[in-house]
């Protein structure tokens, strides 16, 4: 009979942990589209292969996603939400585009956040991958919340 007690009080410390976890806004992150590019020179360019030639000087250039890094942060940043792999799941939808190779006044990170619907709620532009990510997340924990109250209201009321 102990180990069903044990088993009992195992199960009980689990299920607040889950329910916390419904509590809170799933993301999907979508692939990264980020690029890099590195290089100098001037002149004429040529193009071959996926490398540059410039008046005599190389650079480089092409994809570098960065989804891994993108999920990471978000874990790290915004804990008021849960990263899903299962976009069916979702209730958030995030893009967001981290250049690379660039000297850092160039550096851009683009993001867009989209809700379950599709209607996108925010969208910008930042210096720094930390900061697209904490302006992704306050825009989805605000529209999260206002959608927790928006259930809460009695049909016919106005909040």
């Amino acid at each position: 009979m102990k180990p069903l007690r044990y088993f009992g009080l195992t199960l009980l410390a689990v299920l607040p942990v889950v329910a916390q976890a419904q509590d809170k806004p799933r993301v999907f992150i979508t692939e990264s589209q980020s690029w890099s590019s590195s290089g100098d020179g001037a002149g004429l360019l040529v193009v071959t292969g996926g490398v540059i030639a410039a008046g005599g000087r190389r650079g480089k250039g092409g994809a570098r996603p960065q989804t891994a890094e993108i999920i990471k942060t978000f874990n790290e940043r915004c804990g008021r939400c849960v990263v899903t792999m299962n976009k069916e799941k979702a209730d958030y939808v995030v893009i967001l585009d981290h250049e690379g190779g660039k000297s850092f006044v160039r550096h851009d990170n683009k993001f867009a956040l989209f809700n379950k619907d599709g209607d996108a709620i925010k969208s910008g532009s930042t210096r720094s991958l930390g900061t697209a990510v904490k302006e992704a997340c306050d825009a989805l924990t605000s529209d999260w919340k206002s959608r927790d109250n928006q259930a809460d209201q009695p049909q016919g009321e106005l909040p």
